[in-house]
């Protein structure tokens, strides 16, 4: 089947039992603990609630809607078509108009009411090409990022959605607020949107033909989450990542694990799920005990394509996440520093091998850095480079970054990050994040 078959135009007949030669949307594979398969209800009459909406399953009144809708579209066209076709034409005009109609019930006056807020909301990220270098849009390199707020596209599931892994359970917000700002993380999620997720659509479209779901499967990892990381720097950070999503870049969620949740996050869970939209609440699933949540991935997801720490047969997450590094540099370490009066971080530099650190700080208490020989502190690489923050102090003016080594430093060496206040005797110098690449 050509991707012209499924990009083509539909008949109001088609839009309600489907196109000759194209499959419908897949769901996604149901529990084997439901106690119902969504797919019997065509037996009874009844429209699966996950097919609700979609091409091949519309209502005549839906699919007056869907033909005035894609009208207004053409007509407009311009930047209004562009925010509707975000992911490109190679979605398919049936299967993009219909997710746009999904997120607002197919109520026509709301859907064009939230396409022109999405064209506002994405205005300035277009005028920048939705900010192409990642580097660019975070002020530090995107590993940097990764090591405290650890997440990553990781296969496909068995439906063609990409898997998408993310570890709010593990985010470090100290460090996060030490290297990037809120506007550095909603652009680097413009970026990730519109240049990794939608080339990987692409991607899989140009391999299968016939896939059509331009959805995301993901996995929300909540270990090691407690209270007292839910604080308002947290939320905001969650915030910012899907305050876009859910307007510029409607239904395109298709399954959410959230495992290894808390109790404490699963009472709250059981009270919030009563204020969702069933269907919504329908795609997401809480299950904290690892081998059932191994055994529903393996439901969704072929072993081959899950990571190997989530019961699959693939590249662990964190080899993923650490392989993911600059080019030439072969290892990095990242630490957080709390520094009252003075502080440390340690790296083994093999041989053959060259250090390069960088210090990023928000603290305007000014400090001293000095790189020496942990087996021989007689030897000094850098002395003495003095570090603070001279910037703002609002969620998004930027931190302070300082290169501590004005030449690589060569291994084989243990070098030790020293860090020493210049405060006073009863003050606290603040967070420092101390980046190290190995070459």
């Amino acid at each position: 089947m050509s991707t012209a078959t499924v990009s083509g135009v539909w008949t109001s007949e088609e839009l309600m039992k489907g196109k000759a030669g194209v499959p419908l949307s897949p769901p996604p594979a149901p529990s084997k603990s439901s106690k119902k398969s969504a797919r019997k209800l065509a037996a009874s009459g009844k429209v699966d609630p996950m097919d609700w909406g979609t091409p091949g399953h519309l209502t005549e009144e839906e699919v007056a809607t869907f033909m005035k809708f894609r009208d207004e579209v053409e007509k407009r066209g311009g930047e209004f078509k562009s925010t509707v076709y975000s992911f490109g034409d190679m979605e398919g005009e049936a299967f993009c108009l219909t997710r746009w109609l999904r997120a607002r019930k197919f109520k026509y006056d709301e859907v064009i009411a939230m396409i022109e807020e999405a064209t506002e909301v994405r205005s300035s990220a277009r005028e920048q090409d939705f900010y192409p270098d990642p580097v660019q849009a975070l002020g530090c390199e995107p590993s940097v990022f990764m090591a405290q707020y650890p997440q990553l596209y990781h296969g496909h599931a068995k439906n063609g959605c990409p898997v998408f892994i993310s570890k709010p359970g593990v985010l470090n917000v100290d460090g996060m607020e030490c290297i990037t700002t809120l506007d550095g993380i909603l652009k680097f999620h413009w970026h990730v949107m519109m240049h990794d997720y939608t080339g990987r659509l692409k991607k899989h479209k140009e391999a299968n033909p016939d896939f059509v779901n331009f959805q995301c499967v993901t996995v929300i990892d909540l270990e090691h989450l407690s209270t007292s990381q839910l604080n308002q720097r947290a939320l905001s950070i969650l915030k910012t990542q899907t305050a876009i999503d859910s307007v510029c870049f409607p239904e395109t969620m298709n399954k959410t694990l959230v495992i290894n949740a808390p109790r404490f996050f699963s009472l709250t869970w059981n009270i919030i799920k009563g204020w969702i939209d069933p269907r919504t609440a329908g795609k997401i699933e809480l299950i904290s005990n690892r081998k059932n949540w191994e055994a529903r991935l393996r439901e969704l997801v072929d072993v081959d394509q899950l990571p190997s720490d989530y019961g699959g047969k693939g590249i662990a997450t964190t080899e993923t996440l650490a392989s993911d590094v600059p080019e030439g540099v072969l290892k990095q370490k990242h630490e957080l520093v709390h520094v009252r009066t003075s502080g440390s971080s340690s790296v083994e530099v093999p041989k053959g091998g060259s250090l390069h650190v960088t210090v990023f700080t928000r603290s305007q208490t000014e400090v001293t850095i000095s790189i020496v020989d942990e087996t021989n502190k007689s030897k000094v690489y850098a002395e003495g480079v003095s570090v603070k923050h001279t910037g703002g102090s609002g969620d998004n003016d930027n931190p302070t970054s300082v290169v501590i080594t004005k030449e690589h430093i060569k291994g084989p060496v243990n070098a030790k990050i020293k860090i020493q206040s210049k405060g006073g005797r009863f003050s606290t110098a603040g967070n420092y994040m101390v980046a190290c690449n190995i070459y």
